[in-house]
């Protein structure tokens, strides 16, 4: 979503009157960047092209309800952890970095939240372990929910590829930095 905004020289925003979602999303990263304390040396120096952009925005899961129910566990704080396919990754879309920032989406597509990449390592899928999966928040915060629910999910959403239990998977961690209250 933050891709389809162009930036002009002064730091305003074209477009964002023709594209609703586009001027959201602008309007969300000015309060959360300044509320999360993001950029705080730009009220010296200015602000640079990264504290004025939006990082990249996204939704949990594959469907709208599932992409509100793991946002409420974020926002409630169960919910500090995600995992997703290696295979989802390519040099167009990197796998996610310490230190890295994203904009969680709601269901309907609205921002919602700001988050903070905290660490990512990259393991087999049989190999994830029950913290890991506890840090997930979902279900019942079990391995085995874990396991059997992402082995669904894996299978419903992977392109290409075909689910494996040794199937490289990415466990990001992530601290919650601004919160959007409805």
């Amino acid at each position: 979503m933050s891709d389809d905004i162009d930036r002009r020289a002064d730091g305003t925003s074209a477009g964002t009157s023709e594209d609703p979602r586009a001027a959201e999303l602008l309007e969300f990263w000015e309060t959360a960047r300044v509320r999360a304390g993001e950029g705080k040396v730009g009220v010296v120096t200015g602000f640079g092209v990264s504290a004025t952009v939006p990082p990249p925005a996204w939704s949990f899961g594959d469907n709208p309800e599932l992409a509100d129910g793991l946002l409420h566990a974020v926002l409630s704080g169960e919910k500090t952890a995600t995992s997703s396919s290696h295979w989802e990754y390519d040099e167009e879309t990197p796998v996610p970095a310490v230190g890295e920032l994203s904009i969680i989406l709601d269901g309907d597509g609205h921002p919602r939240a700001l988050i903070r990449t905290t660490s990512v390592e990259i393991v087999p899928f049989d190999q994830v372990d029950a913290d890991f999966a506890a840090a997930e928040g979902e279900d019942d915060r079990s391995l085995e929910a874990w396991r059997a629910g992402h082995r669904d999910y894996f299978t419903r959403v992977l392109v290409g590829h075909e689910f494996r239990e040794d199937m490289p998977v990415v466990c990001e961690r992530f601290e919650l930095r601004f919160p959007r209250p409805r």
